[in-house]
């Protein structure tokens, strides 16, 4: 499992994660190619963040729709802190770029990023943002600033060695308050752009407290002090989770029909049906004495 805290200023709030180990599940369940698996991996941590914001059993869900290799990255957070995903093609990859980098954001490519909010109304609320990076964060934060009106920054970074072993994943989201002060709004700026990547803390040691601390570590001041106080809210564990059941396929199977059933189990002569999940990879299969009754009702 992974970690997260999420906390409070006067001026802003924060939530910070360590993915690793989630990022590594999702490579296991999905067998992602170096640079789709770093895709993969910004997303499933943007996602959990924002999850972290939900309550009871509200649900974010992230879709990228894009004209590069990696067409599509669909993830679903929830507010027990779980999330789950997939992607349109998990062998895509690209060279790494002249920094050692993964191309990311030429693997998603152009494109649009929904966000669609589950608050158990009737309609989910649906905020759709361009790509404007495909580097994902930088994507989000725009996203955050024209479609919530909410200034944002956001690190995602996932560190791969190699032999694509997962060394480090995670990332941090601050979003300034209604009316935060400017001068706080600079030094978070200047803050942001002298700090090293989330993975390279992550393989320091650093404590995802130790990185809230430097977050808010004023570097003007000649005496270490932090540039306001600020309350960690919450510290919670984290993990990749799908809530897939026989019965929920069952029902989706059922859906189908006793017409298209029948054709399956009598003209085909099928004697099964198997389905996967696509978020968890995991598979149901299905015999014809699992529809004989309803079969039997249409005879």
């Amino acid at each position: 499992m992974g970690k997260l805290i999420r906390g409070i200023s006067k001026n802003a709030r924060f939530v910070i994660v360590d993915t690793t180990s989630i990022v590594e599940h999702a490579k296991y369940i999905h067998g992602c190619a170096p640079t789709a698996l770093d895709a993969f991996g910004r997303v499933l941590t943007a996602g959990i963040m924002m999850g972290s914001y939900l309550k009871g059993e509200d649900l974010v869900t992230i879709k990228t729709e894009s004209d590069g290799p990696l067409k599509s990255i669909i993830i679903t957070a929830n507010a027990k802190n779980q999330v789950k995903g997939y992607l349109s093609d998990p062998l895509a990859d690209l060279p790494l770029k002249d920094n050692g980098k993964h191309n990311v954001s030429q693997l998603v490519g152009k494109g649009t990023i929904k966000i669609f909010k589950d608050m158990g109304l009737k309609k989910p609320y649906v905020g759709i943002s361009e790509l404007v990076t495909g580097g994902i964060a930088e994507d989000l934060a725009y996203y955050y600033f024209t479609s919530e009106q909410t200034p944002t920054v956001i690190s995602l970074d996932v560190h791969l060695d190699y032999n694509n072993t997962i060394v480090s994943a995670g990332g941090y989201m601050v979003q300034l308050l209604p009316d935060a002060d400017e001068a706080f709004a600079e030094a978070l700026e200047r803050k942001i752009k002298a700090i090293k990547e989330m993975t390279e803390l992550l393989e320091g040691k650093m404590s995802l407290f130790d990185i809230a601390d430097l977050l808010y570590d004023d570097m003007e001041s000649e005496v270490p002090r932090p540039i306001e106080e600020f309350q960690i809210l919450e510290e919670k564990y984290i993990e990749f989770a799908c809530n897939c059941n026989k019965d929920k396929f069952y029902k989706g199977l059922i859906a189908l029909g006793k017409d298209e059933l029948k054709k399956i189990f009598y003209e085909e002569k099928e004697k099964k049906l198997e389905v996967e999940c696509q978020f968890c990879r995991a598979k149901y299969e299905y015999f014809l004495e699992d529809f004989k009754n309803m079969l039997e009702e249409s005879k």
